[in-house]
């Protein structure tokens, strides 16, 4: 059997440094920055669930990937064509549900 990786554990290593981040990565401001919406409003997609950062660290902030940031567009989008943010999160959940069924 395969040895089994702690990929937080990996993670967490390589985000000891503050100049040095998994590549990919970038902070909540430059994830923010590149959705085009404002840091508070990204914040709030968290508080609400609907986006979870790749890590958290409370010295050195938030970690996104580019999927990360595409999800923070289409929120954003179907939020502008008028989806109410509570609605684009149940569809969100559902989604995810249906992938875990998928897995099985």
């Amino acid at each position: 059997m395969a040895p089994v990786t702690n990929w937080s554990i990996v993670a967490k290593k390589k985000v000891q440094s503050k100049n040095t981040l998994p590549e990919g990565w970038v902070r909540i401001s430059k994830a923010a920055s590149a959705a085009a919406v404002s840091t508070q409003t990204v914040e709030y997609y968290i508080m609400l669930g609907l986006v979870t950062p790749l890590r958290e660290t409370g010295r050195y902030g938030r970690f996104f990937d580019s999927g990360l940031i595409k999800r923070i567009k289409l929120i954003r989008r179907l939020n502008e064509t008028g989806y109410a943010l509570r609605d684009i999160r149940e569809i969100y959940l559902k989604g995810r549900a249906l992938r875990d069924v998928k897995d099985l």
